[in-house]
């Protein structure tokens, strides 16, 4: 299978008159497909700039990196200890809109 940053694996040419997309991905490709995924991720990374999530995030790397040292850290190790952090602490107001811009597409697509 080949694999994409922006959509689920392509599957082989072989593979195609068996595979029927699920609904996760069908509704996958209609957001890429229609470039709502792109408005999405970018209301996203302006509601957790302004609530302050992007400060938090910075301000917690920072402080790891100092504990830990700035030469004994890596990319990989910062990714691994501030994603639960990150990913727990978005505020409830900013995924209940994203849910709400989701649903608003969903209903609006026949899928």
């Amino acid at each position: 299978m080949r694999a994409s940053i922006n959509r689920p694996p392509t599957p082989e040419p072989e593979d195609d008159r068996e595979h029927q997309p699920t609904f996760q991905e069908s509704i996958n490709i209609k957001l890429i497909e229609s470039g709502e995924k792109e408005r999405l991720k970018e209301l996203l990374r302006e509601r957790l700039i302004e609530c302050g999530w992007k400060d938090e995030m910075k301000a917690l790397c920072r402080a790891y990196v100092r504990k830990k040292g700035r030469n004994n850290v890596s990319v990989d190790d910062l990714v691994q200890v501030i994603t639960p952090k990150g990913r727990a602490s978005v505020p409830d107001s900013v995924k209940a809109e994203l849910l709400q811009r989701i649903r608003s597409f969903l209903a609006s697509t026949a899928i």
